[in-house]
């Protein structure tokens, strides 16, 4: 890990700059973002940007003295198949003036960030992409994706019965002062159990509860909900909205469901119990879950929660150290498969021989044996976490079997008991 990064650089492309934006700049800066993302009438929030802001993370592009670009990164700990974190570069607010698409400014700010954070020792690089044709060329690959249900009350029928409870728990609405604290602590445990899954930081919390206003973001305050088990310890908390709509002399209203963690399955029935059964509530809407939630079977007509028109890729990933990334996460099954990886911006370029011991312990270090298989950067950001499989890929043309039947060995190898997931918007 260097010291060398450079936090007042000046780049240049097209004629435009690209460089750091200093705390004094942030206003404006949050004004380009907005009218970046097509809300030009939303306030700056100027106090909330200088909180996020961070020395040489906070990237703009200008044209003369207009920002016309924007670029942030931050810090985050990312939980890998086995519970073990790596450092990521956790990037977000990327936006291009349409009237300087096609410029190079993205490219660009990537390549500066990319370089930095390989710099300061993280093993992967992580965003959410609005659109999917954008950063496969900057070697990110879909990693994690949702399960969001939609569920018709009328139909479900409820639990199924026989389901596992908590004998001595129970559950209690809490302030959102509450929800802070406790939720802060469960998320924190619960996080370390699920691949894919980013630390909340102290402003997350603030802005989920309502302390630290968003403009263009209207705050209303939701039911929460924490269940503690018999010795009083929070094992599970779900956030909800209810819009309380009637048909006529009946009532259809629609439950949303914005929260919803749960340290085991008898957990994860008391809440989901309650959530069923709010009075007044025809429709439940689970927008993001788990793709590995058991919710449907766990009701009398699991077909009655279809899935979420929003169900989709999440957070893509690249990777930046491969030896670090591959070294920290655990595996399905002994075994060896050496790749053959393309990366245009060499982070991963060349030939790794991954190795997985009896104990599902593994290591990723540079070879010269024959490769199994060849893929591109975006393709083992995909297979890193789990979220995709080698043979899936080898079927759609995207990964090349160089030795029959290793795309499968491949998956033996990457295989996961719970696929990568994460409910945290960044």
């Amino acid at each position: 890990m260097g010291n060398s990064i450079d936090h007042t650089a000046v780049d240049s492309v097209s004629g435009l700059r690209i460089r750091a934006v200093s705390v004094d700049e942030v206003a404006e800066w949050g004004r380009a973002l907005n009218f970046g993302f097509l809300r030009p009438h939303v306030p700056a929030s100027g106090d909330l940007r200088r909180r996020l802001w961070t020395p040489g993370r906070m990237l703009a592009g200008f044209d003369g003295e207009r920002q016309i670009a924007t670029f942030r990164s931050f810090d985050a700990e990312l939980t890998v198949p086995g519970g073990a974190v790596v450092p990521a570069d956790a990037i977000t607010n990327v936006t291009v003036s349409s009237t300087h698409r096609r410029r190079g400014l993205l490219s660009a700010m990537m390549r500066r960030d990319l370089a930095a954070a390989a710099e300061r020792g993280s093993a992967v690089a992580i965003l959410a992409a609005a659109e999917y044709n954008i950063y496969g060329r900057f070697g990110f690959g879909p990693a994690t994706h949702g399960g969001g249900r939609n569920i018709e009350l009328r139909r479900t029928r409820g639990l199924r019965d026989g389901l596992p409870g908590v004998p001595g728990g129970r559950i209690d609405f809490v302030t959102m002062a509450e929800l802070r604290e406790q939720g802060a602590e469960l998320y924190d445990r619960w996080r370390r159990t699920q691949p894919g899954a980013i630390d909340r930081d102290s402003l997350w919390w603030e802005r989920t509860v309502g302390e630290v206003q968003t403009p263009g973001n209207e705050f209303k305050e939701p039911f929460a909900a924490v269940h503690r088990d018999a010795a009083d310890v929070v094992t599970g908390l779900v956030v909800y909205r209810i819009d309380a709509k009637w048909d006529g002399a009946y009532p259809d209203g629609k439950l949303t469901v914005d929260e919803f963690i749960a340290l085991d399955l008898p957990t994860s029935v008391e809440l989901w119990r309650l959530v069923l059964s709010v009075d007044w509530v025809a429709r439940v809407e689970v927008r993001n879950l788990s793709p590995d939630d058991p919710l449907p079977l766990l009701l009398q007509d699991p077909r009655a929660a279809t899935p979420h028109e929003d169900n989709g890729d999440i957070v893509w990933l690249r990777l930046l150290d491969v030896e670090a990334a591959f070294g920290a996460r655990s595996y399905g099954a002994p075994g060896r498969v050496v790749l053959e990886v393309d990366d245009k911006l060499g982070y991963a370029s060349g030939r790794w021989a991954l190795e997985v011991a009896e104990d599902g312990t593994g290591r990723c270090a540079r070879t010269t044996d024959d490769a199994d298989l060849a893929l591109g950067a975006s393709e083992l950001g995909s297979l890193y976490l789990g979220g995709e499989t080698a043979p899936r890929l080898a079927a759609a043309g995207l990964v090349t079997e160089l030795r029959p039947g290793a795309a499968a060995a491949a998956d033996l190898l990457l295989r996961t008991p719970v696929r990568a997931w994460t409910p945290t918007e960044f």
